[in-house]
């Protein structure tokens, strides 16, 4: 039981993560319904930038630096590579474009931090505490507090603050939200740059306890969009769920099964939800008006 319970808490962690990068895929469809293609390149940016910064104003004060970063790389995915192919009604354009944007700031990055995996300095120390028997990792603890912190945020800003409310009118029905003078363009900016900020946020946490590289956020944020898939891509409470299912069903699997298995689970889950239950788990079916 102390070995489920172990694998069960590493498993959230993992988890946690992937809801993170996938609660920004949420963003960017629901005020859109397009996504960014290159949030995992957003991840690794974040992550590096931040050990950039870590050396001079440590972590804590790293992070608001990272997230301001992660802001302005957002705005500028969605007005070089949303924005035009949206503009001309492209229906793949934005998916081509936020690609091709990924794989240059992965570019970017292994020129300017170079190919090889950077250990990421830890702000917590890195012995394991005992809770009812179960050993975490206080960087553990740390991502799975640090995501719901963020979700929550988002989710504050988006029912208390007026450009927050203008998401939500805009994710409910963007030509509704135009007619009522709400400028949906700049929503649409704004979503992609908070989508961006979560994932930098998510590499900062995620690199303590993992290699700091160019290419770290490529599988991170593969599997972040099938928990946003198997959670359904309007929902936030999904993403949650989907994430915590994957993160658990890897870390099962990989111990009692072998490593070389931990991503079937998620894949055989996606393939179920996807033939049962295409928007998701927590999704919405849309009816479209004619």
């Amino acid at each position: 039981m102390a070995i489920l319970l172990q694998l069960i808490a590493s498993g959230v962690a993992v988890g946690m993560i992937y809801a993170a990068i996938a609660f920004g895929y949420q963003l960017t469809f629901a005020t859109s319904k397009t996504l960014n293609f290159g949030q995992g390149e957003a991840l690794a940016l974040g992550a590096l930038f931040g050990l950039t910064l870590v050396p001079f104003v440590g972590y804590w004060l790293m992070i608001p630096l990272v997230l301001v970063f992660g802001f302005a790389l957002g705005a500028v995915v969605e007005r070089l590579g949303v924005r035009p192919a949206v503009k001309i009604k492209s229906e793949y354009g934005w998916i081509m474009a936020t690609i091709a944007l990924g794989i240059i700031f992965k570019n970017v990055a292994e020129n300017v931090w170079g190919r090889d995996d950077l250990k990421f300095p830890s702000p917590l120390p890195e012995t394991a505490l005992e809770v009812g028997g179960v050993r975490i990792l206080p960087m553990e603890l740390l991502i799975v507090a640090g995501a719901l912190l963020m979700m929550l945020a988002v989710e504050i800003f988006n029912r208390k603050s007026i450009w927050g409310k203008a998401v939500v009118a805009t994710s409910n029905d963007i030509d509704a939200a135009g007619l009522m003078g709400i400028n949906t363009q700049k929503v649409i900016t704004l979503s992609y740059s908070i989508s961006a900020m979560t994932a930098a946020f998510a590499g900062v946490l995620v690199a303590p306890v993992t290699l700091t590289g160019a290419t770290m956020g490529s599988v991170l944020a593969l599997k972040a969009f099938a928990v946003a898939i198997i959670g359904g891509l309007e929902s936030g409470l999904g993403v949650i769920v989907g994430g915590l299912i994957l993160g658990v069903a890897e870390t099962l699997t990989g111990f009692y099964i072998s490593t070389g298995y931990k991503d079937v689970p998620g894949l055989i889950l996606l393939l179920v939800v996807l033939s049962i239950r295409p928007v998701g788990l927590f999704g919405k079916a849309v009816i479209k008006k004619v």
